[in-house]
């Protein structure tokens, strides 16, 4: 992720120009939760002095990984650790950053089985319909692959002209889809990877106008909460899942949803499970899940708006330290749904780490906590 490979001082900047701009804060709904923040459960394949000591060091070890505000351990289905720092609990809603853009990509799935949207036919967009517009061959696996070819710079120098903090924060903040859509090609569309917040926020205004013909935001806020509320958030039991929208009513899906740490877990664990929910309802088509998890024609570590622990120059998640059929969901400053299959684990961290150097030391962390659960 490009977010993750720039220098500390611009993302510090970055962070500091969200801090002024008050966007997007850590929701508190359960400070004052009664269960523990801290449970470790009895778990006959791992050690429970081996798992405790490997959880610690990720709040409050030897190595420097940031903040960690909330980790969570699913085994076999089953929660087997829970910690939270101060202030933090199991009722409380955390922000995703790009983990959001996994969501929007199982809700794009659903349209898709749905018959209302199709995989490689050209996305329906209005600002590039003109006859002989190169954006009118985008398609809709383009879109989730990130190789639509736009222009989009995900982080820049300085901070404030970086195309994700204009779209989302300053002068594309109103519409952020429109914003995305208006830029021009840097690539032909297909031929090249190019992480893009841009694209998932494309995604989200093209799914919310297969729903409503309206342009009304109250209209198209109603319209796109009802599908998620009915299609995805009630049969998962997400209880705690928030969408955030934009003045124009779009989902902002590529960054700013909400969920507790075990919403997270769940929300993992129907990626783990092809698709089926709890009491094994399939919930999203198998085969959908399978297409976000097959490594992309223009970089083999993302599949569909989902990292792939394989090697490559765009890896988000820690090739060579886990296993290969690790997969996951990662936001900016160090937030993780890691899914390891042939171990039956999910692990959920979220916090912030803004520095490379924090984000490197939490990944080995969480490299060496997965490496306690048998294959």
């Amino acid at each position: 992720m490009k977010l993750e490979r720039k220098s500390v001082k611009r993302l510090g900047a970055a962070i500091a120009l969200l801090s002024l701009l008050g966007a997007a804060a850590m929701w508190r709904a359960g400070a004052a939760d009664p269960v523990p923040a801290y449970a470790v459960a009895s778990d006959a394949a791992v050690d429970e002095a081996l798992l405790r000591s490997a959880i610690d060091a990720l709040f409050d070890g030897d190595e420097d990984v940031g903040e960690t505000r909330a980790l969570l351990i699913m085994h076999r289905g089953k929660i087997v650790a829970e910690r939270y720092a101060p202030g933090y609990g199991p009722q409380t809603r955390l922000l995703s950053w790009s983990i959001a853009k996994s969501v929007t990509a199982v809700l794009a799935g659903l349209m898709v089985s749905d018959g209302r949207l199709a995989l490689d036919s050209p996305v329906p967009v209005a600002a590039w319909s003109q006859p002989g517009d190169p954006r009118g061959r985008i398609t809709l696996r383009q879109l989730l692959t990130m190789s639509s070819g736009l222009d989009h710079v995900e982080d820049d120098e300085p901070i404030a002209q970086a195309d994700t903090i204009r779209m989302l924060f300053t002068d594309g903040a109103q519409d952020m889809s429109a914003f995305a859509e208006s830029q021009p090609l840097a690539h032909a569309p297909g031929s090249a990877f190019s992480y893009s917040t841009g694209s998932t926020l494309i995604l989200a205004d093209l799914m919310t106008r297969m729903l409503t013909s309206s342009t009304g935001p109250d209209d198209r806020r109603r319209a796109m909460q009802t599908f998620i509320d009915g299609r995805l958030k009630i049969p998962a039991r997400l209880g705690s899942l928030t969408v955030e929208y934009d003045a124009a009513g779009t989902m902002i899906g590529g960054s700013f949803l909400h969920m507790t740490a075990r919403d997270y877990a769940r929300f993992g664990e129907l990626l783990r499970n092809h698709g089926r929910g709890p009491g094994g309802h399939q919930i999203v088509p198998e085969k959908w899940i399978g297409f976000m998890r097959t490594p992309s024609a223009r970089n083999p570590a993302y599949g569909a708006h989902l990292w792939l622990n394989r090697d490559s120059g765009e890896s988000a998640l820690m090739p060579g330290q886990a296993p290969a059929s690790l997969f996951g969901c990662v936001g900016h400053g160090g937030q993780y749904i890691l899914v390891s299959p042939a171990q039956k684990l999910t692990i959920v961290r979220i916090g912030m780490s803004p520095e490379k150097e924090q984000r490197r030391a939490l990944k080995t962390g969480l490299a060496k906590l997965i490496a306690l659960f048998p294959r």
